[in-house]
């Protein structure tokens, strides 16, 4: 098996949980950065929307389209 090397996010959050690595601080660490990529994902939609790159016709059409892949 190879080397792990761990990215400086990764080597922070180790560290973070090294000093508590509770069940609890683990809820809350997830709860705050799913909040964080949410603004962030709906910061982007709403430039897109803003931009006419995304629109009410485009999102119906995303709704028939089947988007899963085989990854056989």
């Amino acid at each position: 098996m190879g080397t792990t090397v761990f990215n400086p996010v990764q080597q922070h959050l180790l560290t973070m949980f090294a000093f508590d690595g509770s069940e609890e601080r683990l809820k809350e660490v997830k709860a705050v950065l799913f909040n964080y990529f949410q603004q962030k994902m709906d910061q982007r939609l709403n430039e897109l929307w803003d931009s006419g790159i995304l629109d009410q016709k485009k999102l119906d059409e995303l709704r028939t389209k089947h988007l899963r892949t085989d990854l056989k």
